[in-house]
């Protein structure tokens, strides 16, 4: 299965690698099998843009993803080109690069449709949908846009999480703040679950900024003190 790239009209190529072995009574090559270490090698690039990421490391992260990418690339592989485009477009979207955020994760929709890939194109879908926060009046169509993806996404929790999260910042904007804490612990627990400490930390002051918009000063502060917390047990 070919993967569509459509920057200046580049074709992907499959790469097949063959590694031989002389046995000690032949000097024939012999194939070895299946052989995954550039995606091994890509996973490895991606999580470590992902990690940086969650740190704030943003220009350090895009540097790792778009390796993981151009990888993912020559591997041919949907998946992770896939997960490659989705998290280039937050970093994108941190450093306030909206549109071309959006065009990563339109092109991460676009392939996992063209792969089949159900799932991760609802996750698509919902990283498309917290891009359109950012239009006055979208809070109630991506809350309930993303409620209905949520649906589809099964498999990997922290795509989960994300979707809560967003659904967190809609009810936000929506001026529900109590639905709102609501909707980020149930991200919070799943963060806190996976050790994913950054993110946990991040979750609580979100939190925190959802209880001082509805006027609950004190609460605000104990959840920027959980937020503190989680930090300083990540050296962050």
């Amino acid at each position: 299965m070919g993967i569509r790239d459509q920057g200046s009209g580049i074709r992907v190529f499959l790469l097949f690698s063959f590694f031989f072995l002389l046995s000690s009574c032949s000097t024939a090559p012999k194939i070895t099998g299946d052989v995954y270490d550039t995606r091994k090698d890509a996973e490895v690039q991606l999580e470590q843009g992902t990690g940086q990421a969650d740190r704030g490391n943003y220009a350090v992260a895009l540097v790792f993803i778009n390796e993981a990418r151009r990888l993912a690339v020559i591997t041919d592989n949907s998946s992770l080109l896939i997960r490659s485009d989705l998290s280039r477009g937050n970093v994108l979207f941190a450093l306030g690069d909206t549109q071309e955020a959006v065009e990563a994760w339109n092109k991460a929709m676009e392939e996992a449709e063209f792969a089949g890939n159900k799932e991760l194109a609802a996750v698509s879908r919902v990283h498309i949908a917290r891009g359109k926060l950012l239009s006055r009046d979208a809070a109630q169509s991506v809350r309930d846009d993303v409620s209905r993806e949520l649906v589809l996404i099964k498999s990997e929790e922290l795509y989960i999480a994300f979707a809560w999260t967003v659904i967190g910042l809609a009810e936000k904007d929506l001026g529900r703040y109590d639905a709102a804490e609501e909707s980020v612990k149930k991200a919070l627990a799943i963060h806190v679950k996976a050790a994913n400490l950054e993110l946990a930390a991040y979750d609580w002051f979100m939190i925190a900024s959802f209880r001082s918009l509805s006027g609950n000063s004190a609460g605000a502060l104990k959840a920027l003190e959980s937020a503190i917390e989680y930090d300083r047990r990540t050296e962050n």
